[in-house]
């Protein structure tokens, strides 16, 4: 357990919103088992900011050039982090996303300072969809294989992951590696609704950034396949267009939108509402996934889930109970997936019941909140 003095952790991340949006309810669980909590981003926005302080936390910025690699001011991210360190007597670095995580490590190295990173998904640089990615990937396995290499435990959120790098060399054998579900999700934020579902006007969800590796392409592209046969069929979309080599067209979704093929939603801050409003959650991703926040919250919510057998998503769906899963990148099979509800409405109810159980038996905040604190307590 936590000694007297309020032993102090250091958050560190690429993106200070991913502090309020993803790890809220870990850092109130760090606060209530007496730890003093430090935040580190880059470029902490006002509301941020304050939301953080009114906790108690203290806020630290350092600089990070979220993309692409340039040796002197990846330098300065460490020696920043290495002062931050120092300066506020940090007993314990946690670090999550790829950059935080290389650079926080080594820099609790050079601090002799415990380090337990967190690996929430391998994403764009492991998704091999184009060059700059497996050239990303080769120099990405480089550097954890350097900066994990001294941390005292890795937490992962799906065994998938786990084994592809010890398979890589990025971990020896005796290194302690961890496995949470995700990032958890709080029930009661995305409380459960019933879903009695008879007709045929079903409607179908996709959230997430707009780019091809989380699907996109291949939700609009079933939608267009299908709504001449089920014209009451709705296929609705909520994300950013994302300014990234892998976005989506904005012209197509412009025009799918204006032909009332999709519904376009643009970013929502109040997701949960038009979760609530729809029938089937679909993220056909191949984009290497933790666990993926909006399938967790649409289990919570109680809907069925259609996504890919790929992982960190094959582990939100038990098959043919709360949904189905698709092999990647295959439309045939996301068209059927989506066929099977529209034509069988009445199974939206009881997968969405099931859906909604397995948030509680497996992905509920507080089991997952639990086990981190588990894990940091035996490692300070």
């Amino acid at each position: 357990m936590p000694s007297k003095k309020c032993p102090s952790i250091l958050i560190l991340c690429s993106l200070d919103q991913s502090l309020i949006s993803f790890r809220l309810d870990m850092i109130k669980s760090f606060i209530a088992n007496g730890y003093k909590v430090f935040a580190g981003a880059p470029n902490f926005k006002d509301n941020t900011s304050q939301t953080l302080s009114d906790l108690g936390v203290v806020t630290v910025e350092f600089p990070l050039q979220r993309t692409g690699l340039n040796p002197w001011k990846d330098l300065m991210s460490v020696l920043k982090i290495r002062n931050i360190i120092i300066k506020n007597e940090i007993d314990l670095l946690f670090p999550y996303t790829i950059k935080p995580v290389i650079y926080g490590s080594l820099a609790g190295r050079f601090t002799n300072t415990p380090v337990i990173s967190l690996i929430t998904g391998l994403g764009f640089t492991f998704s091999k969809s184009s060059i700059k990615a497996r050239v990303l990937q080769k120099v990405t396995e480089v550097l954890y294989k350097i900066a994990l290499s001294k941390n005292n435990a890795i937490i992962f959120q799906n065994s998938d992951d786990v084994a592809l790098f010890r398979k890589k060399g990025i971990l020896n054998k005796n290194q302690n590696t961890q496995i949470v579900d995700g990032s958890g999700i709080h029930l009661e934020r995305y409380p459960f609704r019933e879903n009695n579902k008879v007709s045929d006007k079903i409607i179908f969800v996709f959230v997430a950034r707009l780019i091809r590796e989380k699907g996109a392409d291949l939700f609009m592209d079933a939608a267009q396949k299908l709504k001449t046969e089920f014209p009451k069929a709705e296929f609705h979309i909520i994300g950013n267009i994302d300014n990234s080599p892998s976005s989506i067209s904005p012209n197509r979704l412009s025009e799918l939108n204006e032909r009332k093929i999709i519904t376009y939603h643009g970013f929502k801050k109040n997701v949960e509402n038009y979760l609530t409003n729809s029938d089937v959650f679909v993220l056909p991703t191949y984009y290497r996934e933790g666990i993926p926040r909006s399938i967790l919250e649409a289990l919570s919510i109680g809907m069925p889930i259609i996504t890919t057998n790929t992982p960190g998503c094959k582990e939100t769906v038990l098959r043919n109970e709360n949904g189905i899963l698709v092999e990647p990148k295959q439309l045939n099979e996301l068209i059927l997936g989506i066929r099977f509800f529209l034509e069988n409405p009445a199974s939206i109810g009881p997968m969405g019941n099931r859906s909604r159980k397995l948030a509680e038996e497996r992905f509920n905040v507080d089991i997952i909140n639990d086990m981190i604190l588990k894990i940091i307590n035996n490692n300070l």
